[in-house]
């Protein structure tokens, strides 16, 4: 793989549509660490970065991956600061596995009733640690930034507080709280990314927020109209006011909210796309003259195709969706660690070696 020096401010042309950069950023939301820790031979994951000495190691050895893998960016997210009791474990079964994989309880929640959100212990912002990015600022190379990941998005944090199927009946039982709870979490997150910006060496902010399935919004068009864009539009004024691009990182079919997104929310790109929903090529066309479309290379082909018919799939987007700029190259979601290593790496190889067309 050809590996350019770092240089963010390709990645910076893409988010924000300002023509073809020297070559195809890469972008990812994040790689998992048993991906990592096979790339660079290093046991990343077995680090305590509650400890000071590990956590400069964890650093550094995030630096040493992004860097050689030819990304011009740490993506550096920050722990939960809603702590939820209503989580599954089950066995890790990925090919890289870790002890259990976790999720979300759909069917209850850690705050149910108003009696449940009075008795919650809200983070106080004061007490939130940030010195892991004060680390990544003072370890990154000449010409890498880092792009802080804010700890889930207005929707999913409600939705994981609450736990889908509560959530959903107290939209129209307890409008009150629902209200209460938006604007809790919308208030706190809209203080993390402030913090954000506030921080050396950040290049731009992602915000996730999971707000689909295959056919649909996770609550109605209407409900993110008023609980959700108002809080996420306001997170994108933080980024803007610092001159940093915002990327909105979301699974699902949006096509019914992403005028909303765009014109009202104010996003300068979009990430996660799934090849069921709507391919990468389709949302470049639909929306690259309006945002940046990052990724977009099917997970499920990254996990089950072989090297070869990845390195053609790669190509093929690359020629359909780099030409004009306004796009970097990446999976559909993360690098997930059931993803097929040697798939992952020929992505990016093929990437490395995709050159602009000479216009005369």
């Amino acid at each position: 793989m050809i590996k350019p020096s770092p240089d963010f401010s390709r990645l910076r042309k893409a988010l924000l549509r300002q023509g073809e950069p020297d070559r195809v950023p890469f972008y990812e939301l994040f790689v998992d660490g048993e991906i990592i820790e096979a790339v660079i031979k290093k046991p990343l994951t077995k680090l305590d970065i509650n400890k000071s000495e590990e956590k400069k190691q964890y650093v550094k050895w995030l630096v040493e991956f992004y860097y050689n893998t030819g990304y011009d960016y740490v993506p550096l997210p920050i722990g939960t600061v809603f702590p939820c009791t209503n989580t599954l474990q089950a066995e890790d079964t990925a090919s890289l596995p870790r002890s259990v994989r976790s999720w979300q309880d759909e069917h209850r929640g850690t705050i149910e009733t108003r009696e449940d959100f009075e008795k919650y212990k809200w983070t106080d912002i004061k007490s939130i640690d940030f010195s892991i990015f004060e680390l990544m600022s003072k370890n990154l190379p000449d010409g890498m930034k880092m792009i802080p990941l804010g700890p889930g998005g207005v929707l999913e944090n409600v939705m994981w507080l609450m736990g889908y199927e509560p959530m959903s009946y107290a939209i129209y039982e307890d409008p009150r709280l629902i209200q209460e709870m938006f604007d809790r979490v919308g208030w706190t997150l809209e203080k993390v990314f402030d913090t954000f910006t506030r921080m050396d060496n950040v290049g731009a902010l992602a915000l996730g927020d999971d707000m689909g399935f295959k056919t649909q919004t996770m609550i109605s068009p209407e409900m993110l109209r008023k609980y959700v864009f108002p809080w996420q539009k306001k997170i994108v004024e933080v980024a803007h006011r610092k001159n940093l691009p915002l990327i909105l990182h979301s699974c699902g079919n949006l096509e019914s909210v992403m005028d909303d997104l765009i014109d009202y929310v104010g996003i300068d790109a979009k990430h996660s796309y799934e090849n069921v929903i709507m391919p990468i090529t389709e949302a470049k066309k639909k929306y690259g003259n309006r945002i940046a479309v990052l990724g977009g290379i099917d997970v499920d082909i990254l996990s089950r195709l072989s090297e070869k018919e990845v390195r053609k799939e790669v190509t093929r987007i690359l020629y359909e969706c780099a030409p004009g700029g306004g796009y970097a190259l990446g999976s559909g979601n993360t690098i997930a660690n059931y993803v097929k290593l040697e798939n992952y790496l020929a992505m990016l190889d093929e990437g490395s070696k995709y050159e602009f067309q000479v216009k005369s």
